[in-house]
């Protein structure tokens, strides 16, 4: 395969290394991105000050024994003791990123204990986190931007791409998603893995809407969210076509990642720093403008700049779906992990799904964003797809649960998910309920109903 010329700085052996796993182990780990939100105006909370987010992180610090991370000097994280992240957002979120854990219920169970000890010190600072997918109340122009080095390299690439881009600065600031992470034990099981949860992702995505806010009205859509990346860079978002192929391999996935430019660099401060936009096959030729070349831990940087609905690193990120409530927040990995880690449920889904072409899954998420359950893909309802996704996930789960892999309560977790099948209302048409009981309390009326307790 010709993924790097003979000059370049990494052999082709290289670059598939960081997708070699030494493992049989099937772990599932998740990342909860909470907005950071006064609990009267619903506005986000800056940085600076006695109350801001930048004190809360130095509590964290002390009140978890984590390690702080720092960014040219700016508090912007801290390391858990039980390997667990707290970091920080563009626009002010708080991420809380669990270590990989045996199973969904364990998952739960820790991911839970953090987030609402995040929560009970956020009370202390006078501010709510709110998770889900989107600041529902700020607009593009009160964004409290975070003092991150990337945060303006990562705006100017947008701005770069014209229309293409116009809604990344967007992306980076005011929404929010709830990811999940799962592992694949060699290359033949990533390939399969990833073409199942690529070709679920579209429909999937239909029962989670719910950002259904702009500037504290409706926005006409059930997920800005999903619209916002319709226009953040196409070529490196959503759905990705080589990874829909039948004969959908590693290596085609490498040679396409090869053609994408990477954005930025880390250099020895822990910033980052501007990269000519090229491919990064180029740079493999003829290396970055100070004369050096890339090395492993650019190749992992540069895949960890695509954002597509299903990232590939040393794992398997699902992306695709809106944030759910706090309450419904176990159904993100129990949904994935029913589909993903069993091999008869897996074979279903591709076979539901298969010959859908890339341009007719695009479709499909344009119009999920504007009608949720009601949308179609391909022809054929969203409703009825979605349905069946979520019947072959209860079926994977369960099959888990009965060979001792997972604990009963995980299938708990797919019921929020059962009722929007059951009643078609999706959590994005509840918050517009709500709006229209309160829309003069609304900021209100949303943080209190919405944030971890």
């Amino acid at each position: 395969m010709s993924v790097a010329a003979e000059a370049s700085s990494l052999s082709p052996t290289e670059l598939r290394s960081v997708f070699e796993k030494n493992t049989s182990r099937e772990l599932v780990g998740i990342e909860v991105e909470s907005a950071a939100l006064d609990p009267r105006t619903g506005l986000g909370i800056p940085y600076d000050g006695a109350a801001g987010i930048g004190a809360y992180l130095a509590h964290m610090v002390s009140e978890t024994g984590g390690e702080p991370l720092h960014d040219c000097g700016f508090l912007v994280g801290v390391r858990l003791p039980d390997g667990g992240l707290i970091s920080l957002e563009h626009g002010g979120a708080v991420e809380y990123s669990s270590p990989p854990v045996a199973c969904v219920a364990d998952l739960m169970d820790l991911t839970r204990r953090t987030l609402e000890q995040l929560a009970e010190n956020a009370d202390r600072f006078g501010f709510a986190l709110v998770p889900g997918s989107q600041y529902p109340f700020t607009t593009f122009e009160e964004v409290r931007w975070m003092p991150h080095s990337r945060t303006s390299i990562m705006r100017e690439h947008f701005e770069s791409l014209g229309n293409e881009g116009m809604f990344g600065s967007r992306i980076m600031s005011m929404i929010l998603s709830t990811q999940v992470s799962f592992d694949f034990t060699s290359p033949v099981d990533l390939a399969e893995k990833l073409r199942v949860q690529a070709a679920a992702s579209t429909p999937a995505a239909a029962l989670f809407v719910n950002a259904p806010m702009e500037g504290g009205e409706p926005c006409g859509a059930l997920s800005r969210r999903m619209q916002f990346w319709s226009r953040a860079d196409p070529a490196r978002t959503r759905v990705i076509p080589v990874t829909l192929r039948e004969d959908f391999t590693i290596d085609r996935f490498i040679e396409w990642a090869l053609t994408l430019p990477m954005v930025h660099r880390g250099l020895p401060d822990g910033s980052r720093q501007r990269v000519a936009p090229v491919p990064f096959a180029t740079l493999l030729e003829k290396g970055f403008d100070d004369g050096t070349k890339p090395d492993l831990q650019d190749w992992r940087d540069h895949l960890s700049q695509i954002f597509p609905d299903v990232r590939l690193r040393n794992t398997l990120e699902l992306r695709a779906v809106d944030g759910p409530p706090y309450p419904a927040l176990g159904a993100v990995p129990a949904f994935w992990s029913g589909l993903t880690y069993d091999a008869a449920a897996r074979a279903s889904v591709w076979e539901l799904l298969r010959g859908i072409s890339p341009e007719q899954h695009l479709q499909g998420l344009d119009d999920i964003a504007v009608r949720g359950m009601d949308a179609q893909l391909a022809g054929r309802p969203v409703r009825d797809l979605a349905a069946e996704l979520l019947r072959l996930s209860e079926s994977g789960l369960r099959a888990q649960i009965d060979a001792g892999r997972e604990r009963e309560e995980a299938a708990a977790h797919l019921e929020p998910l059962k009722e929007v099948v059951r009643t078609g209302e999706t959590f994005a048409d509840r918050v517009l309920a709500l709006w229209h009981s309160k829309p003069e309390h609304f900021p209100e009326a949303y943080v209190d109903a919405y944030r971890i307790r």
